[in-house]
């Protein structure tokens, strides 16, 4: 789609907290359907950069990052967000690059030879102990680890909730946006992702109270309008149908 997302500028550093940044990508399809992208930075305290669900490579994108940092971990957070993880290994081959659960074999079975060096679960490796938390989300179907940056009170989330802004949609998906439960100001879980977890209910509830419990101040998602404020309210909101 050569149609605005209206996250312009795109594939731009944007300064989120300290030490924080995000950076808003084109259009991809899924499944027929239009997404624009996101990715987050972090800057760890030994300098080294945490760069999650990384997106394309335009207009210089890797240049402004490098400017930040050295690029030490790369990360997959959930399974189906892995499609531009071999560009940046081919620029930054010292980086690690960790992934959640199932994602190889999704990438796989998109003829994606994908290379991890670590598989994420529920406990932060040494490397940002202490500094991101992270909680993995398994409904059998969908799987994504969540992230808590400490410092700066800001959870990252993949598709855990999307919160599509009509107006920046195109016409004909607006209608899917309310029936996804996913159209802002109350963007949700997706309805098919709900659905997944309906057998892991407890496990579900669990991981909310968790990402409540850390009293995020803001929200990054990885589509549509994130919360910049209020985060924790957010939270209650979008998962009100678990609590």
């Amino acid at each position: 789609m050569n149609r605005p997302t209206g996250y312009e500028p795109l594939y731009t550093l944007k300064p989120v907290a300290p030490d924080v940044w995000l950076a808003d990508g084109g259009w991809i399809r899924f499944y027929g359907l239009p997404f624009p992208t996101r990715m987050t930075v972090v800057r760890l305290t030994d300098g080294g950069l945490w760069v999650h669900s990384p997106i394309a490579d335009r207009q210089g994108l890797k240049d402004a990052v490098v400017g930040l940092g050295p690029v030490r971990h790369l990360v997959a957070p959930n399974w189906i967000h892995y499609a531009w993880i071999p560009e940046w290994q081919a620029r930054f081959p010292a980086a690690i690059t960790w992934g959640c659960p199932g994602v190889q074999a999704r990438a796989r079975s998109r003829g994606v030879a994908l290379a991890l060096d670590h598989v994420l679960g529920d406990d932060p490796p040494p490397d940002w102990e202490g500094q991101i938390d992270q909680r993995l989300a398994e409904s059998g179907l969908h799987r994504e680890v969540v992230f808590f940056h400490r410092r700066s009170r800001t959870l990252i989330l993949t598709d855990l909730i999307e919160n599509f802004e009509p107006a920046k949609m195109p016409c004909w998906m607006r209608p899917l946006l309310w029936l996804g439960r996913i159209r802002d100001p109350d963007g949700r879980m997706p309805l098919d992702m709900a659905i997944s977890f309906q057998r892991r209910k407890a496990h579900l509830r669990a991981l909310v109270r968790c990402m409540i419990d850390w009293q995020p101040e803001r929200v990054i998602l990885a589509h549509g309008r994130w919360y910049d404020r209020d985060g924790t309210a957010e939270l209650r909101r979008a998962f009100r149908d678990v609590l």
